[in-house]
């Protein structure tokens, strides 16, 4: 059930509706999964931004391979053709920002209640604030919701993370890149 929600806001409730438990029981088993490093429970950014802000956490499984061996998604093709792609690009995107961060970075994201987000907010150890939007399409493109929290935070750097293959300016203050070269101006942070 995780799987088919990849990279979604964890709905414990219905989760225990679904498989027949306890809300309590899902909480348990969930914990278990974070401690042993399957699931990632991406927490909503905590600061207060004078704005009504999305408060539950957002869940992946960590390991995409293993995503995919749950949905039963054998190819690449599969994969395109599955409603998952987008969430398991998003996972791994994140995984592979989360784990090139320095130590002590701290890891959320951001919506709003009018619909702002923004898919990984990081907070460096240093106080700086990344923005970072994580899209499967090949053309780069942020949405208006982006700029409207990227401003909201005040965030220094700005990035979409997209499935092309340069490093292409998107607004003023926003780039757009590939996997790669975010995780190279990532590491040199």
């Amino acid at each position: 059930m995780l799987a088919h929600s990849q990279g979604g806001l964890l709905n414990a409730a219905k989760l225990a509706a679904s498989l027949g438990v306890s809300g309590q029981t899902v909480a348990r088993y969930l914990d278990l999964l974070v401690d042993l490093m399957l699931v990632r429970r991406l927490p909503p950014w905590h600061a207060n931004a004078g704005k009504r802000l999305v408060k539950s956490p957002k869940v992946y499984i960590r390991d995409s391979g293993l995503t995919h061996a749950l949905l039963k998604i054998r190819s690449q093709e599969d994969l395109l053709g599955h409603p998952v792609a987008g969430g398991s690009w998003e996972g791994f995107c994140i995984e592979n920002l989360i784990s090139t961060a320095p130590r002590g970075t701290e890891a959320s994201y951001y919506r709003s209640s009018a619909g702002a987000e923004i898919d990984l907010v990081l907070k460096l150890p240093g106080g700086a604030l990344w923005a970072i939007e994580v899209k499967r399409a090949t053309s780069p493109k942020v949405s208006r919701g982006f700029h409207i929290a990227s401003d909201d935070l005040s965030a220094e750097h700005r990035i979409l993370v997209y499935a092309g293959d340069k490093d292409v300016p998107v607004a003023d203050d926003a780039r757009a890149m590939p996997l790669l070269g975010a995780l190279e101006r990532l590491s040199s942070a």
